[in-house]
Formats: C-alpha cells, structure tokens, sequence
C-alpha cells in the first residue's frame, strides 16, 4: 500500500526524535501532512525547526503524554482541523525503557502506561476515523525484539513490547477483510536512536542502523504488505533473527527452562543452533 502520497496524512507519536522522526521526514518528502506528537517539549520544538526547513512541510505538534487517555482529546482535536479528520498513516510509535527489576515496580507503571497504553489509546482513539474512511490508511506499531527473544534485564520493557506485538496481530487480523487498512509490526533492529544512547554528542556504533534505514525497509515491506517488519542490522541478519526467534519458541516447545539461550549449561546447544551467528 502506497502510504507516501502528496496529499496524504501522518500522526506519529514519539515522534520527535529518533526512528519517529526519520518517519515524520519521510512523510515531508512525500509532500504529505504531518502531526507529531512527543511528551517532550524541547524536542518537538527541534523537530519543528528541523521539518519546516524543507519549503514542502506542513506540519504541527502536539505535547501528550501517550499513557493517559484524555491527552488523546486534544490530539483528536488537532487532527479533525489540521488534516480535515483524514488518516493516511497513523504511527504509534512512542516508548521508553528505563531500567527496571523487581525492586522498581514504579518502573513498570511508567513502562507499560507509555510503551502499551500509548498503543491501546491510540488505537482506540483513532481506528474508528481510520475504518469509516473511504481512503486507504496503514497503521504501523513499533514493538521490539526484547518483545519476541525476552533477553533477561528489563523485564518492564520486554513484557510492554510482547504485549505491543499481541495487540498488533489481533489488530491486523480483527481488519483482516478491510482492504483499505493496512497493519504493520515494525519490530527495529540496532537503531542509533535517543532511546539507544544517541545524545548528540557520540558517534554511531559501527553496527547499529541510522532511524532511516529503518524507515526504508519499513517502507519497502510496507509495499510487500508485510505485516511483520523485523529489521536487520550491522551486526545481526535475518537469518539470525529467525534463528534466535525459533530457539525461544523451542523453550516452550521443546519443555526446556526458561530463555534456556542465556543460561550457561545451555550455551554448547544453543552454539549449535545459531552456527557461525552469535547467539
């Protein structure tokens, strides 16, 4: 589905930076109408700086706090009178990932209400605009690998994405039969993002992606009409993504402990299952 359209609408949220920004430019390139919404104000103001330095932009922001229901009013708002009420492409794309452990259980709260509630609200706020459309619209859902391999570390941010995935694919197949809607998982790999370290003052890791490789390949699968969006990157292919995933299946499978992959008494087999990759 050709979503990159003169004329055509965006709403991305979390989208002041990072891989929400590179999509917002995108979106500019096309010549397309542009909302970003970010809670943070120092960064929507840059952004607005920067996108509105190409002579085709047109665009406004909008300050929200994802997690919380009634900020979505305003955003609604804003949509009904800048685009006129017409979604083209709606990116839920805002999270975060502070450290957490089971001796933070505020950190959970903060995950979660911005990383799933920011999707939930989303989605509710604005599918019923997007299906009495008689245009076609894409949704794109950025979860993330942590939500499908569970590395242990942050287990706030791992459970917010593996349930971002699930309210994907239930999203994807409840509009199964609507042609004119298109839903996307964009699942990042290594992308050099402010959520990655990305603070204006170090250079890109050798490995990681810039946020516009990202977009591209979302892009170029969007018009495969993949639902699932899983990116490569410096240091990881597809097929050791694909590995990596199956070897997590296998655990529940298979009956063996739990993300066996990083257990040491596991190492020798799971070797040999990646082969030459690492694990």
């Amino acid at each position: 589905m050709a979503v990159f359209q003169k004329d055509n609408t965006a709403v991305i949220t979390g989208g002041a930076s990072g891989i929400g920004l590179a999509l917002a430019k995108r979106c500019i390139q096309a010549d397309m109408l542009v909302i970003i919404a970010d809670i943070n104000a120092d960064a929507l103001s840059r952004a607005k700086t920067e996108l509105s330095s190409s002579p085709r932009a047109a665009v406004e922001t909008y300050r929200m706090d994802v997690g919380r229901a009634e900020d979505w009013t305003g955003l609604k708002t804003l949509v009904d009178t800048f685009l006129n009420g017409k979604i083209s492409l709606l990116a839920l794309n805002a999270g975060t990932g502070p450290p957490s452990s089971w001796s933070t259980p505020e950190t959970f709260t903060t995950t979660i209400s911005t990383n799933l509630f920011g999707v939930i609200n989303g989605i509710t706020t604005f599918l019923p605009t997007i299906q009495s459309s008689p245009y076609k619209s894409s949704i794109i859902i950025t979860g993330s690998k942590q939500g499908i391999t569970n590395p242990p570390g942050n287990p706030a941010y791992n459970a917010s994405k593996s349930a971002v995935r699930t309210l994907a694919e239930h999203l994807s197949y409840d509009l199964r039969d609507n042609p004119q809607i298109s839903v996307h998982l964009l699942v990042p790999g290594w992308t050099f993002t402010p959520l990655a370290g990305d603070d204006g003052t170090r250079d890109k890791p050798e490995g990681a992606w810039w946020p516009a490789q990202v977009v591209e390949y979302l892009e170029a699968k969007m018009r495969e009409g993949k639902f699932y969006v899983v990116c490569p990157d410096g240091d990881v292919s597809e097929e050791m993504d694909k590995r990596r995933m199956l070897w997590g299946v296998g655990d529940l499978v298979e009956g063996r402990p739990a993300l066996t992959r990083w257990r040491g008494e596991w190492r020798g087999e799971v070797d040999a299952w990646m082969g030459k990759g690492d694990v």
